[in-house]
């Protein structure tokens, strides 16, 4: 059994009621809006945020019983998620998105931008509609978030001059933000008056996420055939965790030929060949991987006071698999 699979064993009932309720959330009168949503649908990824939303919520609960609130959450944190890469791919430029075409590049861009701001009004009237103004709070700021971190990286990216400090900032706003969101909403969900568990939540979203993105960054450096080629960040002009290290670590004549090579010859293969070199030269790749394992391993600590469950269980193989990945 796939490892994804096993994670989903516990709350299969719930992932299949989601999806209903899912689709069911994304309806219209525009027949042009549906077609273009029944073909998001389809095209889902491995779902992995409605399973933190729903792993988390039955952990926490006195019962280990999800409610209506926690279906709602999980939609809109999927409605709002779905939004915001329809319009990234818009922003990237992008023709395609888990190897199938991206909505501006089956629709154009205006349609794509149109249809990301439908999806998110459908995500907050979900919540208001429903009164479940806590969640939406959690949900609002997670999106806030998300775009001060891309702008901060866009405005660093420039520059060049990213500290580990900032950095951190920044894929704590890109990526984790969301994570935490779904897990915080999760425990919100069904322990509404437990702000200590909610917030024990939230950080333990958070520092999943922090895991996962430098797992992705290191991605970057490795030669197996993974869904990203090699050396895409540095032709990005994006400084990740093992290059800030890298720079931090060397003579300012190195220094300078690293900057020189990121800013100037990006595009020229051999030379990010050697950048990434240089990177694993100066063990890059293993302080990343180190400080990867301490944000997977503070998140564990948080958890392990929970009574024994099968959720517990499967939120932990989660944060493994986030760091195990080949992908």
């Amino acid at each position: 059994m796939k490892i994804v699979e096993q994670i989903k064993q516990p709350i299969l009932n719930e992932m299949e009621l989601f999806e209903k309720k899912f689709r069911e959330s994304m309806t219209s009168k525009v027949a042009l809006l549906n077609r273009i949503t029944h073909y998001i649908v389809n095209r889902k990824g491995k779902q992995m945020r409605p399973m933190f939303v729903f792993l988390t919520a039955k952990m926490v609960a006195n019962n280990n019983e999800v409610n209506e609130r926690t279906y709602r959450g999980a939609s809109v944190i999927e409605l709002i998620h779905t939004a915001t890469l329809v319009h990234d791919d818009v922003v990237d430029d992008s023709n395609k998105r888990r190897g199938f075409f991206s909505i501006n590049a089956l629709w154009k861009n205006k349609i794509a931008v149109l249809v990301g701001d439908y999806l998110l009004s459908k995500g907050l009237l979900l919540s208001i509609d429903n009164n479940d103004f806590d969640l939406l709070k959690i949900i609002s700021v997670a999106v806030r978030e998300m775009s001060e971190g891309e702008l901060l990286q866009i405005e660093k990216a420039r520059r060049l001059d990213i500290t580990e400090d900032i950095y951190y900032e920044i894929i704590r706003q890109k990526t984790a933000t969301l994570i935490a969101a779904c897990c915080s909403l999760g425990a919100c969900s069904v322990v509404p008056e437990d702000s200590t568990v909610v917030e024990k939540m939230r950080k333990f979203g958070e520092l999943i996420g922090m895991a996962f993105q430098i797992k992705d960054d290191l991605f970057d450096y490795t030669d197996d055939a993974i869904g990203k080629p090699t050396g895409i960040d540095i032709k990005e002009q994006k400084m990740t965790l093992p290059l800030i290290y890298a720079l931090n670590n060397c003579s300012s004549k190195e220094k300078k030929w690293v900057i020189n090579s990121v800013k100037n010859y990006n595009k020229d293969k051999k030379r990010v060949r050697e950048v990434i070199q240089f990177v694993k030269d100066k063990k890059g790749l293993t302080y990343a991987e180190e400080k990867m394992i301490q944000f997977q391993q503070e998140a564990l600590t948080l958890i392990q006071d929970f009574p024994p469950s099968t959720y517990k269980d499967s939120l932990v193989l989660m944060v493994n698999y986030v760091i195990e990945r080949k992908k």
